[in-house]
């Protein structure tokens, strides 16, 4: 009876858990995101000037930004859902999907759409987060549904 009860303790703790607010996370020191889009790996950069955590929701995050590749220079917005969190004692490991849809100019516009994985070190002296890798892997849709590339993308 006693296991049964902590059980039901520890799943009601983390059902009403609060996630903390990692918004500034995404906006990864105000450095884009770069990467390859296609074939044959042009350069894509992705920059996130805004992020805030959904109040009704703390899994889910709104970021806005623009997305450049070449010439071809979009703003966009959208968001970030994490769906699974690993902690280890100095490592943690975030997943999640995100959806970022570009202003419809053009044939060079589309939606970004897949997952990304977040992974970060914590230091226990200072109480920082320390060795941040952030990757993103997806796809690209243009909206006329012509163009569709693969993505990838990191922070630096």
């Amino acid at each position: 009876m006693k296991k049964l009860l902590w059980i039901l303790i520890l799943a009601c703790n983390f059902a009403w858990g609060q996630m903390p607010d990692i918004s500034t996370v995404w906006l990864n020191n105000s450095k884009p995101y770069i990467g390859t889009i296609g074939d044959r790996g042009q350069q894509l950069k992705l920059k996130v000037n805004i992020s805030e955590q959904n109040k009704k929701n703390d899994q889910e995050y709104f970021i806005s930004g623009y997305s450049l590749v070449d010439d071809n220079y979009a703003k966009y917005e959208g968001k970030v859902t994490i769906t699974k969190y690993k902690d280890a004692k100095r490592k943690g490991v975030v997943f999640g999907d995100y959806e970022l849809a570009e202003e419809p100019k053009g044939k060079h516009s589309g939606i970004f759409k897949g997952k990304f994985i977040y992974t970060f070190k914590w230091n226990k002296k200072t109480e920082k987060v320390e060795g941040q890798y952030i990757e993103f892997i997806g796809d690209w849709k243009s909206y006329d549904g012509k163009l569709n590339f693969k993505i990838r993308l990191k922070n630096q």
